[in-house]
């Protein structure tokens, strides 16, 4: 009779330990997306910068830099409310009187949609690029020739 009990609490504990890696996987996710974005975001301004010879108007706070600081704080949040709640659980389990909480799972669904809604501005905001004409296609038919031929 002592067995099952036992066993019960193991599965539920490694039920919890698998949650917790859950957890673990999406702040990794959070930090490497929030790094993507904010380099990526300096990319595409270095590209800008190369291609129109100008800097390019970047919004002070819809910024694809700032998205991607938020992003990787918000994960290093996950991970420290994933160990807590993982804490919490394994007590709860050891004490027998699990209470199910859905708290972070909508704390977690919200602030996502919030940093979604947040990236459209950056989509939208975007200054589109024009292309600046290469010298090569300015340049009188006589020059050409002669650089071909050299």
């Amino acid at each position: 009779m002592n067995k099952v009990p036992k066993i019960d609490r193991q599965r539920e504990h490694q039920a919890n330990e698998r949650t917790f890696l859950a957890w673990l996987r999406t702040s990794i996710a959070l930090i490497g997306f929030g790094f993507a974005i904010a380099r990526f975001g300096l990319f595409l301004n270095q590209l800008d910068v190369a291609i129109t010879h100008r800097e390019p108007d970047v919004h002070h706070l819809f910024n694809s830099e700032n998205l991607g600081i938020v992003l990787v704080i918000f994960g290093i949040v996950t991970i420290a409310l994933a160990a807590w709640q993982y804490n919490r659980v394994f007590w709860q389990i050891e004490r027998g009187n699990y209470q199910p909480h859905r708290l972070s799972v909508w704390i977690m669904t919200g602030a996502v949609m919030i940093f979604g809604l947040l990236s459209i501005p950056i989509l939208l905001l975007r200054n589109p690029v024009s292309p600046r004409p290469s010298p090569v296609i300015n340049q009188p038919q006589s020059a050409l020739g002669k650089e071909q031929g050299r």
